[in-house]
């Protein structure tokens, strides 16, 4: 059995794990590779196994980095089943459709504005590119056995990142491959805790946070001291939000605030089209979540929620101090750009980061001191103030790695350290022996392992 890690080597985004065995080919995600021009390139560059060769893709959730490539995998010859969960379809729909309605609007405006060293600048794929994955999705539930082959089967256990995320259970030829795709905190305030592996010869698991644990700090204050500092001053809280789950939670805990009175009765805005109709997949999906209907609909009635860019500008030209919620998280694009356009030049503002920023982000950059910002081919200074709420993650961190793998029967034979960029990957690796005795490897984009 060949492994081939084509993706999520070295870096948090692009996840792609091919297994090869005999004739059969199964690929573990399709994300696509986002940060630093040197990964994004890597989008643009054909896979280095034909597409249509490929038999299976196991979806193992619905973000950007493990299912927007899928687009380009199905124009170049895909032509197998998407295997994933119900809300992960309904989230990878949202997601697609989103990734390529903004790569032809910034493709669009590039062309319009002569910012692009390409002429013309050009989308890495369509919403129709989008659309056209749809009809290879095929649900199935967790905890359920499904027969690819003879000799392979797989089943989803749940993994507690965001709605609908799994883990993969994979047994070919009676080797028992494990995959944890995004492992979930244990005490997510949305989610419920990850379930464990019972056993696995061979496990390939994410490090995000490989070198890191959250801070146990109060959110609720933090949050709440933020914004009151800021509401004084007569700013505005900006908080770049990955659409799925991560707007969710900052939602509820906005609104408990709110019910404690102890944030100001201002305009609360989630301005994310996407992170609206997810609101629709949590009520669609409550065995999912910890929120039941009445708790979803009394949170989201203290929230203005904006679809059309039109209430956007006049959000923006509000002069009340708000709070606003905005796609995308890491600032990579979307809607939160236009807020910042505005806002980030003016000190009396705040931007709120409150989930991973990947190398080579606009979010990283400012999380790291950046003095100024590009984006729309402009360089606009910072002067807002740059805060960070640690916590709020949808990602384990170390110690939630290391208890994932404390219900293993047996030692597996291996361990490959995938989703991570290099540090956090390695000191995860030296943290599990240290604690396990388990032998975990780092791999190389492009490697290929034989098991």
């Amino acid at each position: 059995m060949k492994i081939h890690f084509l993706g999520g080597t070295g870096t948090v985004t692009g996840s792609k794990t091919l297994v090869e065995h005999n004739e059969f080919r199964l690929l573990i995600d399709c994300g696509l590779f986002q940060g630093i021009k040197a990964l994004r390139d890597l989008n643009w560059q054909p896979l280095s196994i034909d597409p249509s060769t490929i038999d299976f893709v196991l979806l193992t959730h619905g973000h950007l980095d493990h299912c927007g490539w899928l687009p380009l995998l199905v124009k170049q010859g895909f032509k197998g089943k998407i295997f994933c969960t119900a809300p992960t379809k309904q989230i990878a729909k949202l997601i697609l459709a989103d990734s390529a309605k903004i790569q032809e609007e910034e493709a669009s405006k590039a062309n319009q504005e002569h910012f692009s060293k390409h002429n013309p600048a050009e989308p890495l794929y369509t919403v129709a590119d989008a659309e056209q994955v749809t009809s290879f999705f095929k649900v199935v539930e967790k905890d359920v056995q499904i027969r690819l082959s003879e000799d392979c089967w797989f089943s989803f256990f749940q993994s507690g990142h965001i709605l609908g995320a799994c883990s993969i259970e994979l047994t070919i030829n009676e080797k028992v491959l494990v995959f944890s795709g995004d492992v979930g905190q244990d005490d997510d305030v949305l989610m419920y805790p990850p379930e464990k592996p019972q056993k696995a010869d061979y496990i390939f698991l994410e490090s995000t946070y490989g070198n890191r644990l959250h801070p146990q700090n109060d959110v609720l204050l933090d949050l709440e001291m933020i914004i009151n500092k800021t509401v004084e001053r007569g700013g505005n809280v900006v908080i770049p939000s990955f659409a799925v789950e991560r707007a969710q939670t900052v939602m509820y805990l906005l609104w408990q605030l709110r019910l404690q009175n102890r944030i100001p009765t201002i305009p609360y805005i989630i301005d994310t089209p996407m992170g609206i109709k997810v609101l629709d997949i949590f009520n669609d999906n409550p065995k999912w979540h910890k929120l039941n209907p009445n708790q979803c609909e009394e949170m989201c009635s203290m929230f203005s929620m904006i679809s059309d860019y039109e209430d956007t500008i006049n959000a923006i030209y509000d002069k009340r101090p708000k709070v606003v919620i905005a796609a995308s998280g890491m600032i990579t694009g979307g809607r939160v750009l236009s807020y910042l356009e505005r806002y980030i030049i003016k000190p009396e503002n705040t931007v709120l980061l409150v989930g991973y920023q990947a190398e080579g982000t606009r979010g990283r950059k400012l999380l790291e001191g950046a003095k100024e910002i590009k984006f729309f081919g402009k360089y606009y200074p910072v002067e807002a103030e740059i805060v960070l709420v640690e916590g709020l993650s949808a990602h384990g961190d170390q110690l939630d790695l290391l208890n994932w793998l404390s219900e293993l029967t047996q030692k597996p034979q291996k361990i490959f350290l995938v989703h991570g960029e290099n540090e956090a990957a390695d000191t995860l690796r030296t943290k599990i022996f240290d604690t396990y005795g388990f032998d975990a490897t780092v791999p190389l984009l492009g490697q290929v392992v034989e098991i």
